[in-house]
């Protein structure tokens, strides 16, 4: 028994032998095609599109709020005042047009006061910012006497996959052009949002690092699909988790720039929402949980009017899932102003499309701002009638009402007071409209009290005249 088990692994072996060997053999390249293969064609087509970047930012030395006080003055005479610190930048672009458009990071560009590109080849172009937002981390530049430079198309960022091959194209460290290269490792990544919370990223793995911000994240066409931005990271080197801002962001920077816009403008939604979860999906009655709930809507929101309610979810917009705040922010820049959008609704299981008008923030009712003259006691403070522009640009609550102050001026910022503060009243006369706030303080004595609302919280401040 014990020699016949012997004879059938010795078989078993023989028969393995030659088929080990085969996969042990070393297969050697067939052809001058897969002797060359790689990446060297993609980068010599693309990198010339890609840029590095030189900017000076000039920043003013941090100031104490009472140098200007005429009461501190002899406190302060004879201390020289602070000189502006030259903060100089580096980073990188993208060529998107021949006759010299560049996109880059914000934070790149976006507070320069010079800014010098140098391109592949060494020429060298003045540029200046012709469309910058901070909160989309964005900027696009326009060179000056700049023509027939390569550029990049930009790819429907929509149709990007988890797992397809990328190259990060930048300046890491300033040692000069840089190709890395990984996959596209996660899509919708809104939770690495800063400023506004309005960041949503494209996430691979391909090496970033400190420079290669406003790089190019290409597929392997040669197509952008982002804007290299930021990074998640402990040592401040690259752990392979970076984030691109989407093409498609890109281009509708792009259409408005070319539309003369100043500033960049999104389609407001008028509302206040929180992603599903899959307690709130059970209670909503969903199989899975998916969309984003209406928790507040503003009389005058779009949403509001095309039929919208608090409860309802959202699931999409223009046909493209969304799942958190910052993503409907996304969409909805994306789809731009001036149009409609269709976008699908949930209430009571049953699904609905709705157009939805892509609209700004409405000035209804006027904001009627007011500045306070130096008599008054608190010289310098601007207030203004809450309105839906108001509301966007303080954060406010959807459901605010009264009079803001969007600048408390230098003594008003002395004694607590803030921009976005709803003020109830002064000295228990309630505040309804802007002139009521020069009205009330001329007839203020001695001491004031201003009743707030700041972030929801009551604020009572007290202080003497």
């Amino acid at each position: 028994m014990f020699r016949a088990i012997l004879t059938a692994a010795g078989l078993f072996l023989a028969t393995q032998i030659p088929t080990t060997q085969a996969l042990a053999e070393t297969r050697v390249p067939q052809s001058q095609a897969e002797i060359s293969l790689g990446f060297a064609p993609l980068v010599k087509e693309a990198a010339p599109a890609v840029v590095n970047i030189y900017a000076k930012i000039v920043q003013e030395q941090r100031r104490t709020p009472f140098m200007n006080d005429p009461f501190f003055d002899d406190f302060f005479r004879g201390l020289s005042k602070p000189q502006p610190r030259v903060q100089n930048s580096l980073g990188s672009g993208v060529i998107l047009s021949a006759d010299g458009i560049v996109v880059s990071n914000y934070h790149v560009v976006g507070m320069a006061t010079d800014i010098r590109v140098v391109t592949t080849d060494r020429r060298e172009y003045a540029a200046q910012v012709v469309l910058a937002d901070e909160a989309s981390d964005l900027a696009i530049l326009q060179l000056q006497d700049a023509e027939g430079l390569p550029y990049l198309e930009l790819r429907d960022s929509d149709q990007v996959e988890v797992g397809e091959l990328a190259l990060a194209i930048g300046n890491p460290f300033g040692v000069g052009q840089t190709v890395s290269s990984g996959i596209v490792s996660g899509l919708a990544r809104s939770g690495a949002a800063t400023g506004e919370g309005l960041g949503y990223f494209i996430q691979t793995d391909a090496p970033i690092n400190p420079g290669n911000s406003g790089g190019a994240l290409i597929d392997v066409n040669g197509d952008l699909i982002g804007i290299n931005t930021r990074i998640v990271t402990r040592s401040g080197g690259s752990n392979g988790i970076g984030f691109a801002i989407p093409a498609n962001l890109v281009r509708a920077f792009m259409r408005q720039a070319d539309q003369g816009a100043e500033e960049f403008q999104r389609p407001w939604a008028g509302m206040m929402g929180q992603p599903v979860d899959a307690d709130l999906a059970a209670s909503l009655g969903m199989d899975l949980p998916e969309g984003m709930v209406i928790s507040d809507l503003h009389p005058a929101s779009p949403f509001a009017k095309a039929g919208f309610q608090v409860g309802d979810v959202v699931l999409d917009v223009a046909g493209q899932p969304v799942n958190s705040p910052s993503e409907m922010v996304f969409r909805m820049s994306v789809a731009g102003l001036g149009d409609t959008a269709e976008v699908t609704r949930l209430r009571g299981g049953e699904r609905s499309a709705l157009q939805v008008e892509m609209m700004l923030a409405p000035d209804d009712p006027p904001a009627d701002p007011l500045t306070l003259n130096e008599r008054s006691p608190l010289p310098g403070l601007t207030v203004a009638r809450i309105n839906p522009q108001s509301i966007v640009r303080l954060q406010l609550p959807m459901s605010a009402k009264g009079v803001v102050i969007t600048d408390p001026g230098a003594y008003g910022g002395r004694v607590g007071l803030r921009p976005g503060d709803i003020i109830l009243a002064i000295n228990d006369t309630v505040i309804e409209t802007p002139q009521d706030v020069p009205n009330v303080l001329a007839a203020a004595g001695r001491w004031m009290k201003v009743d707030l609302n700041r972030q929801g919280q009551r604020v009572s401040l007290r202080y003497r005249l």
